[in-house]
């Protein structure tokens, strides 16, 4: 049994490596254990656990941190202004599961914008200081070195959303093709027959996944697919009322639209309703997100909902496995893990 004060028989604190023998696991096992990284069996986290109270065995968080050159912080990182941040949903959802995921640990969450290029320089400085034991990357863009930067420091990051088919870094994701697919397919069985789409920006891979998602179900249906229907917006209010006035003077009698976000959405709406169109009359119109905005809209928008709080909690549980094995999965070599998951169409008045 353990002495007084979390010391064995001969005096000292008992160590990792005996509480790993004791349980009959390894040591990075424990450590996932005492970090509370959800990819434990509940028998594996008993048998620590119980290793832990037999031993006496006392994390010392302060000398953890040090031992191992940790902080116990995280990093939230988004590369955009912080306006969009606080102006889209997704954001504030996103971060509403971050912190539920991380709210029985003892991590700090630290939420920095890298909109700009001053802002990018000062967070490359504290990256480099290895001021933090991982990142979160949140509507990162293609061409975007951040990850590659996150990488060569060997910080163990997940992003949300891959920045294309080839993604290096641990990510999550919902379906976005999968979810752009079913928008069409919904106003097609309406009887919609000239379906625009006011698509993100299309260096995002997500938004080229709602775009392939669009054409596969138009073709599915046997429609043609014409080109001046699809107009790139920047995920935007403002993004949403240029793109629609763009399709009403290229194509006049569209009957739908399938905006790529709800803020987009209401942009469309706007500018529909200014030129005299009916929703869903005269145009159906079709959002993705699922917030608040669709429900509150009038009419009441038809949205794609995607599990953004889910994804949220996902990405932590992926971050917190990669920090509790101390090393980011691209140095250990081990095959990435992408998570996409499901969304669901949620249908409403204006479809």
């Amino acid at each position: 049994m353990a002495g007084h004060g979390g010391r064995n028989r001969s005096g000292r604190r008992p160590t990792l490596e005996e509480v790993a023998a004791r349980a009959g696991v390894g040591r990075g096992t424990v450590s996932r254990v005492i970090n509370g990284s959800p990819r434990v069996s509940d028998a594996t986290r008993a048998a620590v656990e119980a290793a832990v109270a037999e031993l006496g065995y006392v994390p010392n968080t302060a000398a953890r941190a040090l031992a191992a050159n940790r902080t116990d912080a995280i990093a939230l990182v988004v590369p955009e202004p912080e306006t969009r941040f606080f102006a889209e949903p997704y954001f504030s959802d996103m971060l509403k599961g971050v912190g539920a995921a991380l709210a029985d640990t003892e991590m700090q969450l630290l939420l920095i914008f890298a909109g700009s290029d001053r802002e990018r320089r000062r967070l490359a400085q504290y990256l480099a200081a290895h001021r933090v034991d991982g990142a979160l990357l949140v509507s990162v863009h293609a061409d975007d070195p951040l990850p590659d930067l996150l990488a060569q420091l060997e910080i163990p990051a997940v992003i949300s959303g891959p920045r294309s088919e080839h993604e290096t870094l641990p990510s999550v994701d919902s379906d976005n093709y999968g979810g752009g697919h079913s928008a069409v397919q919904h106003l097609i069985a309406r009887g919609r027959k000239k379906i625009a789409t006011i698509a993100g920006r299309l260096d995002v891979y997500g938004a080229q996944r709602r775009v392939e998602g669009y054409r596969q179900a138009l073709c599915d249906a046997g429609h043609p697919v014409d080109e001046r229907l699809i107009v790139p917006g920047d995920f935007t209010e403002e993004g949403g009322r240029r793109a629609m006035t763009e399709l009403l003077e290229r194509c006049p009698d569209l009957d739908a639209v399938f905006a790529e976000s709800d803020v987009m959405a209401a942009g469309a709406r706007q500018v529909l309703r200014e030129a005299g169109r009916r929703i869903p009359d005269d145009v159906a119109l079709v959002g993705y997100d699922d917030s608040a905005i669709a429900r509150h809209m009038d009419p009441p928008l038809t949205s794609v909902r995607q599990p953004i709080e889910g994804m949220g909690h996902a990405m932590i549980n992926l971050l917190l496995d990669e920090i509790a094995d101390h090393r980011p999965a691209v140095s250990r070599g081990l095959e990435r893990r992408q998570l996409v998951l499901p969304t669901e169409l949620v249908q409403r008045h204006s479809s």
